[in-house]
């Protein structure tokens, strides 16, 4: 089974597709991290932003790799080409490059591909933009997880202090998630939208833990039979 968790930046997607695989004992696929990534990749590299056979290029060279700890369905480290990224995908620098490497549809193709194959392995939560209008438009659960762009800025700013990277700046933080929405929502190739059939849930002001018991619920309708897990 997939459950596909999609929405903006910020909304809390990877904490609860990670308390969601744990609680149902499914597997766990972060494609944002994907996308950082090839966008780390593309840094290193000196290759254009918007070079858009270039970074297909190296979203079709490069191997993404997560690793998991015995036992641990969420993946812990995050790696490209053999190289750990697991911290540098998420400084400042790398939140302003990801969008518009996410936009070349050269990019989007490799990794979709790649997303897929993994995805269709067994029962996955996967978590990102487009993956119940995209990657996974069969996921029998579809959830369109969102919050206000203010209760996301402060969010992130308490995750980056939590982390120790990223910027702590909430007005720096609250500008960068206003244009990433309007970048992922205008793009070209698979822009951030709900899918027609997914469930919107709106997780502003709300404790995170009734947005995971929510999902759960909705993946146990449809059949899911995970064990009672830890929760993150």
């Amino acid at each position: 089974m997939i459950i596909a968790i999609d929405g903006p930046s910020g909304a809390g997607k990877s904490t609860v597709a990670k308390a969601v695989a744990r609680e149902l004992g499914f597997s766990c696929l972060d494609t944002g991290a994907m996308y950082r990534a090839v966008a780390w990749r593309a840094l290193q590299d000196g290759v254009a932003l918007d070079d858009c056979d270039a970074l297909g290029n190296l979203a079709r060279t490069y191997d993404i790799a997560f690793a998991h700890e015995a036992g641990e369905p969420v993946p812990r480290r995050v790696s490209i080409g053999g190289v750990d990224v697991t911290d540098a995908i998420r400084t400042a620098e790398i939140d302003r490059a990801v969008s518009p490497v996410s936009a070349a549809p050269t990019v989007r193709a490799a990794l979709v591909e790649q997303q897929q194959r993994i995805g269709r392995a067994g029962d996955y939560v996967v978590e990102g933009r487009d993956i119940g209008t995209t990657v996974f438009p069969e996921a029998p659960v579809k959830v369109f997880l969102t919050a206000s762009a203010e209760e996301r800025a402060h969010r992130r700013v308490r995750q980056n202090v939590d982390r120790a990277v990223g910027s702590i700046d909430f007005d720096e933080v609250l500008a960068d998630i206003r244009r990433r929405d309007e970048l992922d929502s205008s793009r070209a190739t698979s822009p951030l939208r709900p899918a027609d059939d997914a469930v919107h849930l709106d997780s502003t002001g709300h404790y995170i833990e009734d947005v995971i018991d929510e999902i759960c619920a909705l993946a146990r309708q449809k059949g899911a039979d995970g064990g009672e897990g830890e929760r993150a």
